[in-house]
């Protein structure tokens, strides 16, 4: 499946340190070789698949402080994810979440559970 207009999961925001993951076929192998042999997968309960939406990350506690030239309104700041849109993870099954949406299976994986991330970019 691939992101068009019509298709950009607008309706969906990733919480926290959660990716959204398109798990790959068993046997599908990324352009640089990378894949994960069906015997892996089962025995060592890992998984490999397309990042497809973030979240913005770690949320930075704000202090607290009682200084009156500060807005209450203050935003909340995040430390950014590893993973980003496109990337190839392997991931830990048992820590993600699958669910179904508009009849595609998709995983919920926190960053902790993120093994390894393949990104394409030049050197």
């Amino acid at each position: 499946m691939h992101l068009t207009s019509e298709n950009t999961f607008k309706k969906i925001i990733i919480i926290g340190d959660r990716v959204l993951i398109r798990p790959s076929k068993p046997n599908e192998k990324t352009a640089s070789g990378l894949y994960l042999p069906p015997g892996v997968q089962e025995r060592e309960k890992v998984q490999q698949g397309v990042v497809i939406k973030t979240g913005p990350g770690f949320v930075i506690p704000i202090p607290v402080e009682d200084e009156v030239w500060k807005s209450d309104d203050e935003k909340v700041k995040y430390v950014p994810l590893q993973a980003r849109e496109g990337d190839i993870a392997i991931f830990l099954m048992n820590g993600a979440t699958e669910i179904e949406y508009e009849g595609f299976k998709y995983f919920i994986v926190s960053q902790n559970a993120i093994l390894m991330l393949e990104r394409e970019e030049d050197l």
